[in-house]
């Protein structure tokens, strides 16, 4: 980033004059079959406002129950982010209007979060081809709930400013939601981008790890909120003593940031814009703002209320909830490998590379291949399979590995054909091609098709004759030495056998039979 677009600085400008500090809060939405304070069902997609009732939809009367799987998804979270794990804490209600919120104010939690002071180590590209680690230390993990959806219709931006009028389907209101809030991350540097965007993909890869989120950021499940402000750089006074810790300045949210590409981007944005106001002798203003994918910035929201604003009260229809100590430790002893440390073990045990695991993370292909791996596929193969010929169809169908009508063991069975000299690579795609179209595993496909490899020698040898009696003016070039002319009789061979011969056997058999020696 290294030029000046109106109102920015440089990338490299902002980070001479100013010491970035940013802050993230995520919303992870925990996949429960019901929500945060009813018996609603939490499914995505379904038509609006068919999944409501009294609770959710506020009316008067209607009483909320908390919902005991959110709890302890919640303290799973926290244990997994080295939080203490509060010994009673209780639900408040945080009071704004807005039309998404049937209720006029959302049941969450203020002074008495569920999980507090933890912090997450994370991996980010430092930016000369390898990588460094940051402790990001956490201040709270607080369970809420969510807020309905609004479709504003009309205008050009899809936001409420312009539009002709709006829609709301309150299908998400009230479905169980964590915060995740660290604390002010210092010291960043030029690397606050990166170390935001690598923060959120941990905490996506803990949350699926968990079990608790599917942590899809396209369809809302995990959502950043990215604060951001910059500091004047600290220095010495004009006798060398160092100055007093310089304050930090004043923040803005960039809401609702749906991509990890994007949290990347917004952070990289605010710091510049924040760098030009600063640098013109002007104050930053603290709001809220919109991220825009397709310009690369943000836009004013709303200005940032604090706290006070909320007027914060404890919930007087929910009991307090006081976990003990025991089931804490119950839980604690639930956690999986956490995802870094798995992703370190699989790469020695698989001797993939360190830029074969990166782009194995990046394609969503992790727990695909280690669990072909464990159905009984090679890494080599598992890795070969759905980072190759499953990865293009995906993209090319524009979904996700995940969504890829193919499972492990499938992928297992595939591979298991081609070791076993049974398929070759060629004929493996056909029987793939079987599998996706839902003509059942691959041993059945490759029966029904017919796709074999031939092993009979004798077959193959009446194969070999036939071409080169077939092609005379071939089989005397490779005679005369041009061993490359081999490859339109193996062509013309893998045709007479229908594509089941093995081509280096043919090979073999062509040479063998003109009676040339190989290299």
């Amino acid at each position: 980033m290294s030029t000046t677009i109106g109102d920015v600085l440089s990338y490299q400008q902002v980070l001479e004059r100013f010491d970035p500090v940013i802050g993230l809060e995520v919303h992870v939405e925990l996949s429960t079959a019901t929500k945060m304070f009813c018996g609603c069902p939490t499914g995505f997609g379904a038509e609006p406002n068919s999944q409501v009732c009294p609770v959710c939809l506020g009316l008067p009367g209607a009483l909320p129950v908390v919902n005991a799987v959110a709890v302890e998804s919640a303290m799973r979270i926290g244990l997994a982010l080295n939080c203490d794990i509060a010994q009673s804490c209780r639900f408040a209600r945080k009071n704004y209007f807005y039309p998404d919120m049937p209720k006029n104010f959302q049941t969450s939690q203020y002074d008495e979060p569920i999980a507090y002071g933890g912090y997450l180590d994370v991996e980010y590209d430092d930016g000369a081809g390898g990588t460094a680690t940051y402790r990001v230390e956490i201040e709270r993990a607080h369970m809420e709930e969510d807020a309905g959806k609004l479709t504003h219709v009309g205008g050009s931006t899809g936001r409420i400013h312009g539009a002709d009028y709006s829609l709301i389907d309150y299908n998400r209101a009230g479905i169980p939601l964590i915060e995740i809030v660290t604390r002010p991350l210092v010291g960043v540097g030029e690397h606050a981008p990166a170390i935001a965007r690598a923060y959120v993909s941990a905490l996506r890869d803990l949350t699926r790890a968990l079990g608790v989120s599917d942590a899809r950021m396209e369809q809302g499940s995990l959502r950043c909120d990215a604060n951001v402000s910059l500091r004047a750089r600290a220095g010495t006074d004009r006798l060398g003593a160092e100055q007093a810790v310089v304050p930090l300045g004043t923040r803005t949210e960039t809401k609702n940031v749906n991509s990890l590409r994007s949290v990347e981007r917004a952070v990289a944005y605010e710091m510049t814009r924040h760098g030009a106001v600063l640098s013109s002798g002007a104050s930053v203003l603290q709001e809220t703002r919109h991220w825009h994918e397709d310009t690369g910035s943000t836009t004013s929201g709303r200005p940032k209320s604090d706290a006070d604003d909320y007027r914060y009260f404890p919930e007087p229809d929910l009991a307090p909830i006081a976990p003990s100590r025991e089931r804490v430790e119950e839980l604690r002893a639930t956690l999986p490998e956490p995802p870094g440390q798995r992703r370190k073990r699989l790469q020695g045990e698989w001797g993939a590379s360190d830029l074969d695991m990166r782009d194995v993370v990046g394609a969503g292909a992790l727990d695909l291949i280690d669990a072909s791996v464990l159905a009984g596929a090679s890494p080599a193969g598992a890795r070969k399979w759905w980072m190759g010929e499953v990865l293009r169809r995906a993209n090319a169908d524009g979904r996700e590995l995940a969504d890829v009508p193919l499972t492990p063991e499938q992928v297992a069975g595939l591979d298991a054909m081609v070791t076993a000299g049974r398929l070759t690579d060629a004929m493996a795609r056909q029987v793939l091609d079987g599998v996706l179209a839902g003509e059942g595993d691959p041993e059945q496909v490759a029966d029904a098709r017919g796709l074999r490899l031939v092993r009979d020698d004798g077959a193959l040898q009446a194969a070999v004759d036939t071409v080169i009696t077939a092609n005379p003016a071939v089989a005397d070039k490779v005679r005369g030495g041009k061993v490359q002319a081999a490859g339109a009789l193996i062509g013309q061979v893998m045709k007479e056998m229908r594509g089941q011969a093995d081509a280096a056997k043919a090979r073999q058999l062509i040479l063998a039979t003109l009676g040339v020696v190989d290299g």
